[in-house]
């Protein structure tokens, strides 16, 4: 079984059934999210940011999803680029603190056996 294809969406009908109101209430606020109009960022910006967050959550219907929605909103291949490196360095940096929080942890496990680290 694949486990990514884009004709997954089709279950969604599935969720819209199981949970009607939750489901258009969801549809309701992503529509307004990315609508062409009534936004102080423009289109192309927030379908960026999409790219940048669906990198960093690794949701791969959203970077599908959002890399369509910023070529047809205009964006260039470089600053697709650009959005993409800039989750790049945020993710890098979580696993950076994470493993502050690792040392953090082990030294502290460490000091209450009397060990030195």
């Amino acid at each position: 079984m694949q486990h990514y294809d884009s004709n997954d969406s089709k279950f969604g009908r599935n969720i819209r059934k199981g949970a009607p109101d939750d489901f258009a209430a969801f549809a309701e606020f992503d529509q307004k999210v990315f609508a062409e109009e009534g936004h102080t960022l423009s289109k192309k910006t927030r379908e960026l940011i999409a790219i940048g967050v669906a990198a960093t959550t690794q949701c791969p219907h959203c970077v599908e999803a959002h890399s369509r929605g910023a070529a047809q909103a205009g964006a260039t291949e470089g600053e697709l680029s650009e959005a993409i490196m800039v989750a790049m360095a945020l993710r890098a940096g979580g696993a950076m603190t994470h493993g502050w929080m690792a040392m953090k942890y082990f030294n502290d496990e460490n000091s209450d056996k009397g060990e030195d680290s």
